[in-house]
């Protein structure tokens, strides 16, 4: 049957219809807040490209964490800013790291309980230069050395694990490496922490904002030899698969709105649990056109993560956690 037996704004009529047949919903427990810890006391540094998130050290981000547990958020996301590079990137997995303490801080708090601990488990942050691993060099060429650099993964995964991080989440995008994190962590106790991997992380234009704040950008080259070509759907469900095959026990989608055709089509065909970062570009171009008053900046935000929901996103990680979960109520 047709118009006019078929009416579909009856359904539209008032918010209580609407919300009775509302077919995707946005929850504060599925959002993830990103923290950038940095060494130091009382430290709550604006990052000028992100309006409204702050490089924080550990006091300050107890303060931020109890505010996410009070407002219902489901986790939090850790980076680390250390004192100290270099080439091994040392403070990826120091015992004493800044990611490290950041994790014991945060679950000797037991008010923290309700929040799930994510660590990213990356070394660009820790590199001298910048990139996801251990360099090799041949005058102006260079290349990321993938079997040393999945060792320090592995490395930094454990530690991370063994100072309390609930789940570890492997972001470079290096051959090999989810198994080897699972094997470190499988044979020193850790068999029951989980694994959340950027199964199909893409080199992207949408990080820029997020290299400010964790001080991350590479001092020469680029990574576009080992983060994903935006060209390729096919080549991103491979990853995935090779991914799930090594031990990853999660998947996360990076960036989200540029990509929610490879977040659906990895919902459609994985069931795992699937979330997707709504990276520091996608919130930062959003909040330039909130300043100037391009976009209402409530529904805007709203609607940008009812998308990555709609597009099959169990989870989401996004700057926008806090704002969102307060009217999300």
């Amino acid at each position: 049957m047709n118009f006019p037996v078929v009416r579909m704004r009856r359904l539209r009529r008032t918010e209580a219809l609407r919300s009775l047949v509302r077919e995707t919903r946005l929850h504060p427990g599925a959002l993830i807040y990103p923290l950038f810890i940095t060494p130091g006391e009382g430290i709550r540094k604006p990052i000028s490209s992100m309006p409204g998130v702050f490089n924080l050290s550990v006091d300050e981000a107890l303060k931020e964490a109890s505010a996410c547990a009070a407002l219902g958020i489901g986790g939090l996301l850790l980076f680390g800013l250390p004192s100290e590079k270099d080439e091994q990137a040392t403070g990826a997995w120091a015992d004493d790291g800044i990611v490290q303490t950041a994790l014991r801080a945060l679950k000797k708090d037991r008010s923290l309980d309700s929040l799930v601990l994510m660590s990213d488990v990356c070394v660009c942050e820790y590199t001298s230069h910048g990139h996801c691993g251990v360099v090799k060099r041949d005058g102006d060429r260079f290349e990321v050395d993938n079997d040393p650099s999945i060792a320090l993964l592995a490395k930094t995964a454990l530690s991370q694990a063994r100072a309390g991080a609930d789940i570890v989440a492997p972001s470079d995008m290096l051959d090999g490496r989810v198994a080897a994190i699972r094997e470190a962590l499988d044979h020193n106790g850790h068999d029951q922490t989980p694994i959340l991997s950027y199964a199909s992380k893409f080199s992207s234009a949408f990080y820029g904002p997020f290299r400010e704040a964790a001080d991350s950008a590479p001092q020469f080259g680029d990574r576009r030899s080992y983060q994903m070509d935006g060209a390729n759907l096919r080549e991103a469900m491979r990853e995935i698969e090779l991914d799930l095959a090594e031990g990853a026990d999660m998947l996360l989608m990076k960036p989200a709105m540029p990509y929610l055709d490879v977040l659906h089509e990895a919902r459609q065909r994985f069931e795992v649990p699937t979330g997707a970062y709504q990276v520091s570009g996608e919130y930062s171009m959003l909040h330039a056109a909130f300043e100037r008053g391009w976009l209402e900046p409530e529904r805007a935000m709203m609607e940008s993560l009812l998308s990555i929901r709609r597009a099959g996103a169990d989870f989401i990680v996004t700057y926008f956690a806090k704002e969102a979960a307060r009217i999300l109520g």
